[in-house]
């Protein structure tokens, strides 16, 4: 039991860390207007997502996402711009940004690792993988690596248990890691980018 209460402490203090990613800043009163800030490619996409809802509001992710797909990342001008095109407060929607671990609030590298730490992961030693992570990559938790390659944040569940330690790079989930595959496919990915199929020889796209 103390094995798990210490576990879970540190997945709590991992995921404060990672919450350093997804905010940058707080939100204060600011105004942009979104027609001089986003591309029209991005508000036509936006207001697609918007037109099918009831609420313009609702489509708050949504929009997060296609702006972070072309910017790599959620500025707190692009929170404004969005905020402003879809009629709510740059606060309620920098909530949604915050709360959806997929949305960046400050600059990451072009893959961002997110390590599963649940409680599966650390009995399949997710500790050993975690580590060899950090020491290939020369980074903790919530850091980008100097060639803005890589950013390694952590991940409450990917839905893997029954195949941890799981990571997630991109769309793609990486099953039964080790010490060893990880620092394999690190390596991949440098030279030649993401891998056609996941360690183990699955396919991830089934996933």
């Amino acid at each position: 039991m103390n094995r798990l209460i210490d576990l879970a402490k540190q997945n709590l203090e991992q995921h404060i860390d990672d919450q350093n990613v997804q905010s940058q800043s707080s939100i204060d009163c600011h105004y942009i207007d979104y027609k001089h800030y986003l591309t029209d490619a991005e508000i036509a996409d936006i207001e697609h997502e918007a037109d099918i809802l009831e609420e313009r509001r609702a489509a708050g992710i949504e929009a997060l996402k296609i702006v972070q797909q072309q910017r790599g990342w959620i500025s707190d001008e692009s929170l404004y711009a969005i905020a402003d095109l879809l009629q709510m407060s740059a606060a309620e929607l920098d909530g949604i940004a915050t709360f959806y671990n997929l949305i960046y609030r400050q600059p990451v590298g072009k893959y961002v690792i997110h390590l599963c730490n649940s409680i599966s992961c650390y009995l399949t030693d997710f500790e050993g993988v975690a580590k060899a992570i950090k020491d290939e990559l020369g980074i903790d938790y919530g850091q980008t690596t100097d060639d803005g390659l890589f950013t390694l944040i952590t991940n409450a569940c990917l839905g893997g248990c029954d195949k941890a330690p799981v990571m997630m790079i991109a769309d793609r989930h990486f099953e039964h890691l080790t010490s060893e595959s990880v620092v394999t496919l690190l390596g991949q990915i440098r030279e030649h980018g993401l891998p056609e199929l996941a360690i183990g020889g699955k396919d991830d796209s089934a996933h």
